[in-house]
């Protein structure tokens, strides 16, 4: 994941993606705030809920968990359907900034970050480290956007038409094959092709090991 930190940078692709009000270049921009493991469904929901109990609706504009179709091939041939995590421990936070004079830039309004920052499972926003003028201590993090480049290629990601297989298999497993001519036969996966639901295997037919391509849920995994 890579992340971009040139204010002058327009949004201009969220455009593309959702239709938005008329903000200024460079006002709203999305954030990659790193969360508990496994926790990033509760986070959208606690933090959907603060947004409007603490009324900074007009800052905190939208929380997503990037996902993507996915189909898990289980061992007894079945297809499983669900939801597969872009970035897992992550979740993005579009955002309306403040002007700051001080620094001539936009930047995340302070109510805001604070809103983000004190919800349950939420570790950081994903930016700079800011060392502590005196004292100790590691300082805090100043929020770094997300590109606009980056936020396209996550969101087109999640609007892909075809759903990505996974199987729980890779060369050097055992396998039978439960299907087909050659049903009941043993052999070793040298060859996976997600893309094409479909393995090769070497399986001793006549006493050779003897390349075959066969199809996921032609096969179980042993072992």
């Amino acid at each position: 994941m890579t992340f971009g930190s040139d204010e002058s940078e327009q949004l201009n692709v969220m455009s593309e993606i959702d239709s938005e009000p008329e903000y200024a270049p460079g006002q709203v921009r999305w954030y990659a705030v790193q969360v508990a493991s496994g926790c990033e469904k509760r986070v959208k929901l606690n933090l959907d809920q603060r947004v409007q109990t603490l009324d900074v609706a007009d800052r905190i504009l939208k929380v997503e968990i990037p996902q993507t179709q996915a189909i898990k091939l289980r061992k007894d041939g079945s297809r499983q359907h669900s939801q597969e995590k872009v970035f897992p421990g992550y979740v993005l936070i579009q955002m309306k900034l403040n002007w700051n004079n001080e620094f001539n830039q936009w930047d995340v309004d302070d109510e805001a970050w604070q809103v983000v920052k004190n919800t349950p499972h939420v570790i950081n926003f994903v930016g700079a480290e800011q060392k502590r003028h005196s004292g100790r201590g590691r300082g805090h993090v100043k929020p770094l956007p997300l590109s606009p480049s980056e936020v396209d290629r996550i969101f087109r990601q999640t609007q892909q038409q075809e759903a990505v297989v996974k199987v729980e298999m890779a060369s050097g497993d055992h396998i039978l094959v439960l299907s087909g001519p050659f049903k009941d036969f043993e052999g070793d996966v040298i060859e996976v092709s997600p893309e094409r639901n479909k393995l090769k295997a070497l399986l001793s037919i006549f006493g050779r090991d003897t390349p075959v391509e066969l199809e996921f849920n032609q096969v179980e995994k042993q072992g």
